[in-house]
This record gives C-alpha cells, structure tokens and sequence, in this order.
C-alpha cells in the first residue's frame, strides 16, 4: 500500500548539478529509512526528469506513532440501540442509498496502546487503519525527519524542502479514479462514490455522505461540509422571510400612498426642490423621482522577541486598515466630483434626447454616482485582498506560533479584520454616513472646502445601499468560483496537454495525481473566510438588501456541489487533519451575529423612514395634529419635507425664480416644517 508520494526532479539530467539538494534528499530519505518507513522510487513515464518515490509505513511503525498521537481506534461495536428522530425520518430519503454508498458502522473507540493491541478490533491487519489515518500518520513522520545536521541543530520536515526545490509534491494517493472504477481487488472506490453521488451535478437535491467525506478527507474537511451544509439549510428561512418581504413590497409598490403622492402631478409635480449642487443644478420636481420612491418601498518564543515581533505584526494591520479607510475616501471624494457632472449633464442629456427618454425615470444621478463608485469599490477591495493575503501570511510567519493552530487563528484573525474594513466600510459608510451632514440651503457642508457633501437619494439611502450589497456580493461570488473552478480546470487541461504520452503508455496513479491541483498550505482557511463574508453581507445589512439570504441560498447549493467536485475532481488529495470544531471563526461569527443586531436596529432608526412613517399614521394623521378622523398616511410627503425661502440664499449661492422650495429633514431655523402649497411665481 502507497501511503503518500514524493517527487523530485533527478538533477542528473541537467548540465549543472544541485549537489546541496541531493545530499539533502539523501540524507532526509535515510533518515525515514531509519525510522522504519520503506521507500521505493519509480521513473516518470511521461517526464524522464521526474523521479516518483513511494512511501510505505509498515504495520508496527503505524502502532508507533498511533500511540504517539493518541488516535482512537475501534475496540468493539456499538451494540446501543439508536433513536431516530422525526427530522430524520424526513431527510433519509435524500441520502444516497445504502446498497450504493454502505452505512459506517459504529464502533466503541479507545486511544491506541501498542502494548494492548489484542484488545482493539484487529480483523485485518492491512485494514485496521484506514487510508486516511495512514496519510496522516506518514506526513507525521515526513514532518520530524531530519534533512540536515549542523553541530547540535538539526534541520526538518518536508515543509522546508518543498519550499526549498529539493522535491516539488508531496501528497497522500487518490484510491481511485473519480470517473472510473478501479477493478483493483480490495479498492474500495471511495473518490468514484463522492464523486457519482456527492459532487456530480445529478446528485445536487442529495444529503451529504459526511461519514465518507470524513473517513476520506479527514475531520477537518468533514467538520467544514457539515458545518456549510448546516448554515446553507438555516439560510433557508431567512431567504423565505426576505424574499416574501420582496413580493409583498413589490407588489404594493403602486397602492403606497405616499408613492401615489411622490408621483401625482398636483402634489410631487408641485413641490419644487432644492437644488443638489452650487450654481449648475437647476431647482427640480419631487415628481421626477416616483421610480425611485417605488424602489424604497421593496425594503421594510522568547517573551521580548515574541512582543516585538507581534507588535510589528499588529502595526502592518493598523497601517493597511488606515489604507483601505483611505481608499474609501477616496472612492467619497470619486462620488462628489462624479455627482456634481452627472446633476449638471445627466439631466440635460435626458431632458433633450428623445433615445433616452425611456430612461428618465430611472437614471438619475445617484443612482449613476452609486452603481460606478460600487464598481470602483469593488476592484479596489479585490486588488487589496490579493495584496493583503501576502502580508498577512508574511506577518503570520514573522510572528513564529508555536503551534499549526496558533499559526490559523492569528492568521484568521488579520484576514477577516482586514476584510471585514475592507468589505464592509463602503456600506457602513452609505448606511449610516452618507446625508448625515449635509448643511442647509445656501450653506452646504464641503469636503476638502471643494466638494459639497453628497446627499441620499429622494427615494433614501436603502436604495444605494442595496445597490452596493447586490454588486459587491455578485461581483465577489463569481471571482471566487472563476478562482476555485475555472482556474485550476484549466491549469490541469493545460498540464494534461503539455505531458501527452503516446497511448501504448500507461499512466500510474500517482503520475495522474501529480497533474491535478495541489490545495495549498492554508487548506480550508479560504473557503471558511468566503462564507463568513458572505454571513456578514446576509446578517449586517439584510433589513436593506431582504434578498441578500436568498442570493447567498443559491450561490451555497451551488459552493457546496462546487467545493465537492474540486476537492475529488480537480485537487490532489489532502492530507487528512483532526479537528473539534470550526474554530477561531466561530467566536468571529458569534461577534459578526451580535454585531448585526445592532446595524439592523440603526438602520430601521436612522437610515429608513420606517420610524417617522409610523409616528405619523399613528400620531399625526389624526385629531388634534389632523383633521382626520382616521389613520392615514395621505399628507406625508408634504409633512416631512422642510420649507425653505430663497431669500435666504446667499450672494455666492444666489438660485432663481422660485419663491419657496423643498428639502428633506433640515432641522436648521431658516427651515421650517409648516405644510404648504408650494407654487412658482
């Protein structure tokens, strides 16, 4: 049985001689031979540089170094009865069927002791440690052998010499191929039945074969399916919930009185507004915004060096965090300039093109501003991602952890710090920023003293948020899968065409292998931060965006059937990891769900009108406020928007004819919230 691969390039067969590298490999495939393990190399059929070396750890250094990492192996079955219960009573008839994929059957499990062997359940030596299990325990050993002594330090572990050149893959076998079955006796198919019946496009309606993933890929890949397939299934009653409030608001959206108001000739067609820039803004009507009043209804080691060197770390952190705030400023300052343009032309060119008066209801300057500067935040944030991932991992190192799951969690950490900035402060900026602080007619607030402060849209800032989370959230799910899927599909087409052999040859399994994908150092790290993303998008900002659950429904079906068909299709095997839990992303998670409570509450308070709309149906919609006898929202429009006299323009910022205008919640005492009738002179 091969238990893992090593392949190296025979330096023989170049002009110039790597020696450090050969007595490297001598001295780090000695060192295995010494500890037992057993190595046979194999010339390449297809590439004759390539030298392949098979590993094989017998039965008594498996008892080893079981002991040695306490791994639990099966003492007898499991005779208690299990209760079923009515949830999987109902899921059962979405597994795969036994007579194709086996139930596992159920042990009673002990940490080894070589010593008390005849105790466990020993019925075939060959069989006693799964495939899995084997890999793990020879990458265990491939990590501690030497490669190099110099005095009294010594060099190890197959980590440094694939970094170093000195062999170029090491990884466990595939049993099998994923589209053939192997006729191999005792080959028990494993890669064939995940793919046919988990990761194949037919079996997408299917439940998950946890056991199989597990007892293939190891805990910690068995832990992350278990874990998506659980937030893909809670996912379902949020999108239920988002997608009625959608239907509901999109199909009320022509009965809102207030947008009947908005839309109606002799009231919006008559409120005349106050001007959006200095100087080239005309004055405009309320009307001219009734599509957009539409939208708005669809959404209700040593103690010192270690300080230094995590010190230094947490400074690079600060230092790219004031980068992305940065970047964001300068997207703000992007949307000032680029408003001003689109108020001064957009409307013109609306106003006097016949092509393009289908679209003047719904092109506006903000919504131009906003669907641009989305697009620019979102090349930005994925130009910095791709950046930041190099120095997080190079602080990571620098930082020198102790262990592997000390090296995650601090990395983890930066990542989804950095992330969460960059990702969300866009968002946060339009939720609760933007229109904030605006001034009053004839004073503006200006930015840098050139660029007045940007207003929300009439409709509200929802929209503009919505427009952001729609745009990132696309715009990010299909890079990922263009980087999971398309990307390594095409690298192994181009590596399976570069190394075409003739067709008498055959090719072995571990040559096959070596053609596909290697996962990387970091593993599952990149898909955990891709939906703990995606959980801040749906939970952050849903009361704005109530399709954001249904969006992310859809995108997971598809990421757990694409995770799936990369991990057996397109990858080469991973080494098999134990794990407990997911862990440091479930306390992120548990602070991201926290955290979301309060954005949503803010935005329903500060960012909506949902709050002043009540308070007039239930208060000033009737005696003594009104002279309504029932609750109404008729008269809103008029009530919420502020009375402003041109007379009170300053010289600098003098504007035209009209004698009063309108503008929305100014609390400054040249505004006044009395209702009138607002006319042109």
């Amino acid at each position: 049985r091969i238990d893992f691969v090593l392949v190296y390039e025979d330096e023989s067969k170049h002009a110039s001689e790597k020696k450090g590298s050969q007595r490297r490999r001598e001295f780090f495939e000695g060192s295995l031979m010494n500890l037992g393990v057993e190595l046979e190399a194999a010339q390449s059929v297809m590439d004759e540089k390539l030298v392949y070396v098979k590993v094989h750890v017998p039965f008594e250094v498996l008892c080893t170094y079981a002991e040695v990492l306490h791994i639990k192996l099966p003492i007898q079955p499991n005779d208690l009865a299990q209760q079923s219960s009515t949830y999987n009573c109902f899921t059962r008839h979405f597994y795969p069927s036994e007579d194709v994929i086996a139930k596992e059957p159920d042990f009673f499990t002990a940490p080894f002791r070589k010593d008390q062997l005849k105790c466990f359940y020993v019925k075939d030596r060959e069989q006693f440690f799964t495939p899995a299990v084997r890999s793990r325990m020879a990458y265990y050993i491939l990590s501690r052998a030497p490669y190099d002594v110099k005095g009294s330090m010594k060099k190890f572990g197959i980590s440094k010499l694939l970094d170093g050149g000195v062999y170029k893959a090491a990884y466990p076998l595939h049993d099998s191929r994923f589209n053939v079955k192997s006729k191999e006796p005792g080959c028990p198919n494993e890669r064939f039945l995940l793919y046919n019946e988990w990761a194949h496009p037919k079996s997408f309606y299917k439940m998950q074969p946890l056991d199989l993933i597990r007892k293939y890929f190891g805990e910690k890949i068995g832990i992350y399916f278990a874990w998506l397939g659980f937030y893909t299934v809670m996912l379902t009653l949020a999108a239920a919930v988002g997608l009625g409030c959608f239907i509901y608001g999109y199909t009320t959206r022509e009965s809102s009185t207030w947008s009947k108001e908005v839309c109606d000739p002799q009231i919006g067609g008559e409120i005349i507004m106050c001007p959006q820039c200095d100087k080239i803004c005309p004055y405009w009507r309320l009307n001219t915004t009734c599509e957009s009043s539409k939208e708005k209804e669809k959404v209700p080691h040593t103690a010192c060096g270690k300080c230094m060197r995590v010190s230094c770390g947490i400074s690079t952190v600060l230092f790219w965090v004031l980068l992305i705030i940065a970047s964001v400023v300068g997207v703000i300052v992007y949307r000032l300039a680029m408003f001003i343009t689109f108020s001064a032309k957009l409307r013109s060119d609306l106003k006097y093109s016949k092509e393009l008066e289908p679209f003047k209801e719904y092109v506006t300057p903000q919504m131009a501003t906003s669907i641009t500067s989305s697009i620019i935040s979102f090349i930005i944030i994925m130009i910095l991602n791709n950046v930041y991932e190099k120095v997080a991992i190079w602080i990571t190192d620098f930082e020198l952890p102790r262990t592997k799951t000390e090296y995650e969690n601090s990395l983890t950490l930066k990542m989804f710090l950095f992330q969460f900035v960059n990702y969300y402060s866009s968002c946060f900026y339009i939720a609760f920023f933007k229109g904030k602080v605006v001034g009053y007619p004839g004073k503006p607030v200006y930015w840098f003293g050139a660029f007045r402060n940007e207003e929300c849209d009439p409709g509200g800032c929802l929209t503009e948020l919505t427009t952001q989370l729609s745009i990132i959230m696309t715009g990010k799910a299909v890079w990922n899968n263009i980087q999971e899927v398309l990307l390594p599909w095409v690298k192994n087409l181009i590596f399976r065409h570069c190394t075409q052999v003739g067709s008498e040859k055959v090719i072995p399994r571990w040559e096959q292998d070596y053609q596909l994908q290697p996962i990387g150092k970091l593993g599952l790290f990149y898909e955990y931060l891709e939906m703990v993303i995606q959980f801040g998008f749906v939970t952050l900002f849903v009361a704005s965006f109530p399709l954001a659950p249904l969006l992310a429904l859809f995108n997971n079906l598809c990421e757990i059937r694409v995770d799936a068909w990369k991990f057996t299709t397109q990858s080469r095997r991973v080494v098999p990891e134990k794990a407990q839990d997911i862990g440091a992303w479930q306390p992120i998670l548990q602070g991201v769900a926290i955290l979301a409570v309060a954005t949503n509450a803010a935005i329903i308070a500060f960012t909506s009108d949902m709050i002043p709309r009540l308070v007039y149906y239930w208060a000033f919609s009737v005696s003594p406020y009104s002279d309504g006898s029932e609750h109404t929202m008729t008269g809103f429009i008029n009530s919420s928007l502020s009375i402003f006299y041109i007379d009170h323009f300053n010289n600098e910022t003098k504007y035209g004819d009209p004698y009063i205008i309108r503008a929305l919640h100014l609390t400054h005492p040249k505004c006044t919230h009395t209702a009138v009738n607002t006319h042109t002179p």
